[in-house]
């Protein structure tokens, strides 16, 4: 039976695709050997340095966010070279599973999955390899499993204090456009992402966003690659083409959504996102269940995993607001399984939205019989409110 309005899908990417970029995405393909493409990608090449915060380059793939995970590693390391991957959730897990499979001796910094990576553990880890047998460490950035965000400058700053030469590679497939992301200021060698995330596309573009320390590595890197190569990239992106047929008509898509942050300011679009990951924060305390993330500092702006008290299922919850309510929510994955639901507040995303999205979840509760008090909803709204009027006064009083 049809359901009337539109499908809410507040899962933590894909995100809503707005229809201003659906829009730019309807033309017809154009010739990606002639002059017009290599205005599109200069637009984009120079665009993504902005949304990094970078000076070097961005190379960007026709892939999902694992093919940028791939082409990071095979770009920068040889056979048997030494990682260490920082386990904070979910996905930080298939990173290593792909590492492992590649042929890199890829260890482990184990984490109980309820904050970000923890800069001491890893300074530790890193002092206790005075050889520099370890030439890379990956890390999360955020973690779309748990809701936790690692503090990346921190990272690099534990790596300086251990006095180590590991490259950083840092996974920001699901913060890149929505949680504060300074790449040469923190340090990055390597940034990977993807689009369908804060960049509110569909899914089928990753991101390779490369420091110097970097491209001076995949010089000497000997792990195989074709596809995944920097250079033949590189050598076509210096006049805004590709060495192969590119995904045209979704660049076409990545130049609207990069004029939209740039309209907004990007500032203003890591504010909006803090504020939404601080409204649903308080509607889920009201509502008196946990947070996955326990580590005050390291909750996500871009989404919130909400833990379900023991013996009620969250995926039995999900289907419930699903079925009433049409809206999809995130699942657990693999260790907090049927633990923990999702809640995506990314993308083109705003207060009235999210005010919906919090009123199904409260809804659900209820139906799903999840002990619970009433009044999230409200506690959301109070702080929204209160964001909006101190908003308006400091317009004013400029």
């Amino acid at each position: 039976m049809r359901q009337a309005g539109r499908h809410f899908l507040q899962i933590p990417g894909p995100s809503n695709v707005p229809d201003r970029i659906l829009r730019a995405m309807d033309f017809p393909v154009m010739d990606h050997r002639g002059p017009a493409f290599g205005a599109l990608g200069n637009k984009v090449l120079s665009g993504l340095r902005g949304v990094f915060n970078t000076s070097g380059p961005v190379i960007i793939f026709p892939a999902s966010g694992t093919g940028a995970w791939e082409a990071a590693l095979v770009n920068t390391l040889s056979p048997g070279d030494r990682v260490v991957m920082v386990e904070t959730g979910h996905f930080a897990s298939l990173w290593l599973k792909l590492a492992k499979r590649l042929g890199l001796d890829a260890q482990v910094l184990e984490t109980d999955w309820r904050r970000g990576a923890v800069p001491e553990v890893i300074e530790e880890a890193l002092r206790n390899d005075p050889e520099h047998k370890i030439k890379a460490l990956c890390v999360v950035h955020n973690e779309t499993s748990t809701g936790a965000t690692s503090r990346i400058g921190e990272v690099r700053a534990a790596m300086a204090a251990a006095g180590h030469p590991a490259l950083l590679l840092v996974d920001s497939i699901s913060g890149l456009g929505s949680a504060e992301f300074r790449m040469d200021d923190w340090g990055v060698d390597v940034a990977i992402a993807g689009s369908q995330k804060g960049l509110m596309l569909p899914p089928g573009l990753s991101f390779n966003a490369v420091g110097d320390k970097a491209i001076k590595a995949s010089a000497e890197a000997r792990l195989p690659k074709s596809y995944w190569a920097w250079d033949e990239m590189l050598k076509s992106n210096q006049t805004g083409y590709f060495p192969y047929t590119p995904a045209t008509n979704l660049l076409y898509g990545l130049a609207e959504a990069l004029d939209m942050m740039a309209e907004e300011g990007l500032e203003n679009v890591y504010r909006r996102h803090a504020r939404h990951g601080e409204a649903t924060r308080r509607a889920v305390q009201a509502w008196g269940l946990e947070t996955q993330c326990q580590e005050g500092r390291d909750h996500s702006c871009v989404l919130t995993a909400v833990r379900l008290p023991e013996g009620h299922d969250a995926d039995a919850f999900r289907a419930q607001v699903l079925k009433h309510f049409d809206m999809s929510l995130g699942n657990g994955l693999s260790k907090i399984a049927g633990r923990v639901f999702r809640i995506g507040h990314l993308g083109d995303f705003n207060d009235l939205m999210l005010m919906g999205t919090l009123s199904g979840v409260e809804m659900g509760l209820a139906l799903a019989e999840v002990p619970h008090q009433g009044g999230g909803v409200a506690r959301a709204m109070d702080y929204l409110k209160q964001m909006a009027a101190e908003s308006t006064l400091a317009k004013a009083a400029q």
